[in-house]
């Protein structure tokens, strides 16, 4: 008997929207990795707003660069925060020399564990990451655990790093929040998605939902509309970070806002320039 296909759920909002969901204090993780595949043009929309003291959990680049510049920032959990071309990220090493972000420091594999601990509901997982270097030092907070089986070795408990939104920028979605990346890596966003209370993807374009397989591979789909509350089409979203095969990182650009760290003056110039103006009249500023 032939039965109707039930209506998709449209999920789109603003970046408004986005915004709107944010509240002072809270830890918002941030997908991607490095200057790679990064949600910026939420980024940017947050680094206008006047939310403050916030926790930023990411595979750092310009995301948490940015936010720090801009004074949003209270805390920063993380295992790198890279510019890729530029191995330091500049605005967040002068708030981390300045002492004006704390931070909880891990290593890529601990950080990855902390969300899938939060993404399976579990207080902690346990590893052998860690053990034997500074990190316990760095980290006064992190415990051990002694198996409990005959073996009784001393472990690691990295604790779930528990997110209360969670933002990422994929190259295409639906209107129900089915997201999909065409690089060679997902990175960890569809973790840092269910390691969230609230979860927001920005894509490149929406698509109908039987395009999927025109645009990629069934792999291809790694965020399902489940992990997903709001998605909002975004072209160009990810600048200057990377969004392959979109468009590669904008190398000039990103040498432009590491030289804006150089001094306040230059980071009050690029800030007038890219920061303090709508989406539309950035996208205008730097297409070439």
């Amino acid at each position: 008997m032939w039965s109707q296909r039930p209506s998709m759920p449209d999920k789109r909002v603003t970046i408004e929207d986005v915004v709107a969901e944010l509240a002072d204090g809270m830890t918002v993780g941030i997908g991607g990795w490095g200057s790679r595949r990064k949600p910026m043009a939420i980024v940017r929309a947050i680094a206008r707003s006047g939310l403050r003291d916030l926790t930023l959990v990411a595979y750092g680049g310009p995301d948490v660069g940015l936010l720090c510049a801009a004074g949003k920032v209270r805390k920063v959990v993380y295992s790198f925060v890279s510019l890729d071309s530029i191995p330091l990220e500049p605005h967040f090493r002068a708030a981390r020399q300045q002492g004006v972000v704390d931070t909880f420091e891990l290593d890529e594999g601990m950080f990855l564990l902390g969300l899938q601990a939060s993404a399976w509901r579990l207080p902690f997982l346990p590893t052998r990451s860690g053990l034997g270097s500074d990190l316990m030092a760095l980290n006064p907070a992190l415990r051990t655990v002694t198996s409990p089986y005959a073996d009784g070795e001393e472990l690691l408990a990295m604790p779930a790093l528990d997110l209360d939104v969670a933002i990422v920028h994929m190259n295409r979605g639906d209107q129900g929040g089915t997201g999909q990346f065409l690089g060679v890596d997902p990175y960890f966003d569809d973790l840092m998605l269910m390691a969230a209370k609230k979860r927001f993807m920005s894509v490149e374009r929406i698509v109908a939902t039987d395009d999927f397989l025109n645009e990629g591979p069934v792999h291809s789909l790694r965020v399902n509309r489940l992990m997903v509350d709001g998605v909002l089409e975004t072209p160009n979203g990810a600048h200057f970070t990377s969004c392959s095969p979109d468009y590669e990182r904008d190398e000039p650009f990103q040498r432009e806002y590491a030289a804006s760290a150089k001094s306040a003056e230059a980071w009050d110039a690029f800030k007038a320039s890219y920061v303090d103006v709508t989406e539309a009249e950035y996208q205008q500023a730097v297409a070439r």
